[in-house]
């Protein structure tokens, strides 16, 4: 199952789900007639494109999936396993893949599903896709070279391509449907039959206007980041009003007092958190508010989550954020780390208090701007909390 967020389905419950998942993909597959080869092989010979609008609509769906999750906040996309391209490899067992498909049949996927009813020439299939796999693990070290050559990372097709998202989206959607447009003309030429009218029916009508959605759902449906991230309410902060502040004395008092509830939710660069490093603290950027692990951190019970950055306002932009995703625990520096610096670490001992309040202030900073140092010396030994991040692994 994808990372999803909050969590619906627990991890031991996960596997029992995607076990169901995949025995009902394997339903779908047989029943589109994946598992008879003739049909398979129908897209090379031009009679029959029923694998091609399977996989075309797999893929636009998914996608229009992706983007709803995503603009509900409910999907971790950085969570989402990609798989590595690796581009001559890629490229060569394409082509091995490919005359495998034509010669046997099948594809990996369906020669399997094939072989559960009881197909001799899937189960075959299979048997050499055994074996191949078995030849590339032992001869690893005469194709290492090749395996590991044009390594891409994990990029997503539409960086690579350098267009925006809800541009790709467009372009896919529409490629999508002039292909079931086109390849409809190609199986009456082949299949020597009259073309239907395809646009004018009630399916043709149907399939167009669900396309036309998807099409331009990139547009509508940012995601939920995009969102808190360009819109003008949330970079000016506003209703951080509603967001409580942490005065810098309690602050310091809470870090002289080792105060086990305390998190210093670090919004700076890694430079200047490491330059004054901060007890109990945890690296953090306005993306990882969007993100299921790091978002469980906050949502922890009875913790009360400072929000530090350099100044007050690009705190309370952060916290507005965060209170808009349901956050309820959240605190403000006030002042930002500059006025705690100014007010605690370099508290000026020349001033005069004037009332008793003040003499009381005067000894508290005294002492903090004396005892201080040697707790922020001491947290700097310590590793900071780690948010964990692992990516869901699979796919096919």
């Amino acid at each position: 199952m994808g990372p999803l967020v909050p969590d619906i389905i627990g991890q031991n419950l996960n596997y029992v789900v995607a076990l169901f998942i995949g025995v009902g993909f394997g339903w779908i597959l047989e029943q589109a007639g994946f598992s008879t080869s003739k049909k398979l092989v129908g897209l090379f010979y031009g009679y029959d494109f029923t694998v091609l609008r399977v996989f075309f609509t797999a893929g636009v769906t998914a996608m229009f999936g992706i983007i709803i999750l995503q603009h509900f906040g409910m999907l971790d996309i950085n969570l989402v396993y990609i798989n590595p391209t690796f581009l001559w490899s890629a490229i060569v067992g394409g082509v091995i893949m490919g005359l495998g498909f034509v010669v046997g049949g099948f594809c990996p996927g369906t020669s399997v599903c094939a072989a559960a009813i009881g197909k001799k020439d899937a189960m075959l299939f299979v048997l050499g896709s055994l074996l191949g796999v078995l030849v590339f693990a032992e001869g690893y070290p005469l194709f290492e070279d090749l395996y590991k050559a044009g390594h891409w990372g994990s990029p997503h097709i539409f960086e690579t391509m350098g267009l925006p998202k809800s541009v790709f989206v467009f372009l896919l959607t529409a490629v999508a449907l002039i292909a079931f447009w086109a390849v409809t003309l190609v199986e009456a030429r082949t299949n020597r039959e009259t073309p239907k009218p395809w646009l004018l029916t009630r399916v043709g009508v149907t399939v167009a206007v669900v396309g036309i959605v998807i099409a331009v759902s990139g547009y509508f449906f940012p995601t939920q980041k995009e969102h808190y991230l360009y819109a003008t309410h949330h970079q000016q902060g506003g209703g951080a009003a509603a967001v409580s502040g942490m005065s810098v004395d309690e602050f310091a008092f809470r870090l002289l007092d080792k105060d086990r509830r305390l998190r210093v939710v670090d919004f700076r660069d890694a430079a200047a958190a490491k330059s004054m490093p901060l007890p109990n603290a945890v690296p953090f950027t306005l993306e990882n508010l969007f993100e299921k692990e790091p978002r469980r951190l906050l949502a922890q019970r009875g913790t009360i989550n400072v929000f530090i950055a350099p100044d007050e306002n690009t705190e309370r932009r952060l916290a507005t954020v965060a209170g808009e995703l349901g956050y309820k625990n959240i605190r403000v520096l006030e002042g930002g780390l500059k006025a705690f610096e100014a007010a605690i670490l370099n508290f000026d001992t020349t001033l005069v208090p004037a009332t008793r309040q003040d003499v009381d202030t005067y000894r508290f900073r005294a002492r903090a701007r004396r005892d201080l140092p040697a707790v922020i010396a001491a947290s700097a030994n310590t590793a900071p909390v780690v948010k964990t991040i692992k990516r869901a692994v699979g796919g096919c």
